[in-house]
C-alpha cells in the first residue's frame, strides 16, 4: 500500500459509539412537570382562599345589592323595585330591609314599587316586612306601590297594606286573612308502632302544651286559640284596617275567613285598589312620586364567592336538634297552604 492510500484511509472518520440516555433522565423531567404545575396549583389556591376571606369579611357589613334597569329614564330620578319573593320568614325579611336600606341612602330615588310573590310565612317575618315598608315611607316621606304577581296571600298580603297603594296582576291570588297552626301528633306511632314511651318532665301544667305526644284535649285546643290564634288573628284584621281605608273593621271581618281572591274579586271587595301589569305599578309610582318620568331600577342580590362555595344542596338531608325543633313544635303562620 503506497503513502497516498494510507493517507486516504487515515483520513476517513472512524464510527463513534452510540450516546447512551441518562438513565431515568424521563422521570426527572416528568416529575419536574409535576412539582411546578403542583407549585402553579398551591398559589393559585392560596390566592383563592384571600380572596374569599376578604369577601367573607366584607360580608359582614352592609350588603351591596346590583340595579338592573328595567325601564331607562333619567337617573336623577328613580323608581326601585324591592322584590318580596317565595316564604317569608326572618332571612325574607332582613332582605326587604336591606333593599330598602339601599333605596333610602340613593337620593335619586323618588319611590318604591313591592313586588310581592308569595303565600306568607312566619308571623313575625311577615309583621318585620311590613313595619320596614311603613317606616321606609315615614323616614323618606316616599311613596310605595305594593304590585302583586302569582300569589300575594295571606302574610304576603299582610305585607302588601303596608303600602300606599295595591296593584294586582289580573291572574294573581290574595286575601287569605287568617292564621293557621298544624302540627302531628306522633303518639300512636311511637308507642304502637314503634315501642317508644315518650317521657315529659315539667313544672307547670301547660308547659308542654300542645305536645307532639299527646292527643290534644279540648281544654288545650281552646288555651292555644286563645293565647295564640286570637291574638295574632286580631292583629292582621288591625293591620289590614289601618292599611285599607275603603275598609271598616266589620268588613275586614266579614273578609278575614282564610277565603283567597282572584283579582277582580279583590277589587271588587276593595282588597286592592287596581287590576293591572307592571307598567301600572310604574306609572302609578311616578304619579304619587310625583314625577313625569323615571329610571326604573330592581335591586339584585349580590354574587358571593363565599356563599356559593358554602351553599348547601337540596341533595343532603341534615337533620339536627333545630330541624326536629322545628318539624315537631307547632307553629302559628300567617300562610296560604294552597296549591301554586
Amino acid at each position: 500500500m503506497d503513502d497516498s492510500s494510507q493517507t486516504q484511509l487515515n483520513s476517513v472518520p472512524l464510527p463513534q459509539p452510540a450516546q447512551v440516555p441518562k438513565k431515568g433522565s424521563g422521570w426527572s423531567i416528568f416529575w419536574g412537570i409535576i412539582t411546578g404545575l403542583s407549585m402553579l396549583g398551591n398559589v393559585m389556591l392560596f390566592l383563592m382562599l384571600i380572596g374569599v376571606g376578604v369577601l367573607a369579611f366584607a360580608g359582614r357589613g352592609e350588603k351591596k345589592y346590583t340595579e338592573e334597569v328595567i325601564e331607562d329614564g333619567p337617573r336623577s330620578a328613580k323608581i326601585a323595585i324591592v322584590s318580596i319573593d317565595g316564604i317569608i320568614d326572618e332571612k325574607q325579611a332582613q332582605e326587604v330591609y336591606w333593599q330598602l336600606k339601599t333605596a333610602r341612602e340613593d337620593k335619586t330615588v323618588k319611590g318604591v314599587i313591592i313586588r310581592v310573590d308569595s303565600p306568607g310565612g312566619t308571623i313575625s317575618g311577615s309583621d318585620q316586612i311590613h313595619n320596614e315598608i311603613m317606616k321606609y315611607r315615614a323616614d323618606t316621606n316616599q311613596p310605595a306601590v305594593a304590585f302583586m304577581q302569582g300569589v300575594a296571600a295571606s302574610g304576603g298580603y299582610y305585607s302588601s297594606v303596608a303600602c300606599d297603594k295595591i296593584i294586582a296582576e289580573p291572574t294573581a291570588i290574595t286575601g287569605s286573612i287568617g292564621v293557621i297552626m298544624e302540627y302531628l301528633v306522633l303518639q300512636q306511632l311511637l308507642e304502637e308502632k314503634l315501642g317508644i314511651q315518650p317521657v315529659v318532665v315539667k313544672a307547670g301544667s301547660k308547659k308542654d302544651w300542645p305536645s307532639p305526644f299527646q292527643t290534644p284535649t279540648e281544654e288545650q285546643l281552646q288555651y292555644m286559640q286563645q293565647r295564640i290564634i286570637d291574638p295574632a288573628y286580631n292583629r292582621f284584621v288591625k293591620v289590614v284596617v289601618d292599611g285599607r281605608s275603603k275598609l271598616t273593621e266589620e268588613d275586614v271581618r266579614r273578609l278575614a275567613d282564610g277565603s283567597i281572591y282572584w283579582a277582580d274579586k279583590a277589587l271588587e271587595e276593595k282588597l286592592i285598589d287596581s287590576v293591572g301589569y307592571l307598567k301600572d305599578a310604574i306609572e302609578e309610582a311616578k304619579s304619587l312620586a310625583g314625577v313625569k318620568k323615571a329610571q326604573v331600577i330592581e335591586y339584585q342580590k349580590p354574587f358571593s364567592i363565599a356563599e356559593m362555595l358554602g351553599a348547601k344542596t337540596n341533595v343532603s338531608l341534615k337533620i339536627d336538634r333545630r330541624t326536629l325543633y322545628e318539624v315537631a313544635v307547632p307553629q302559628a303562620l300567617y300562610l296560604w297552604t294552597g296549591p301554586r
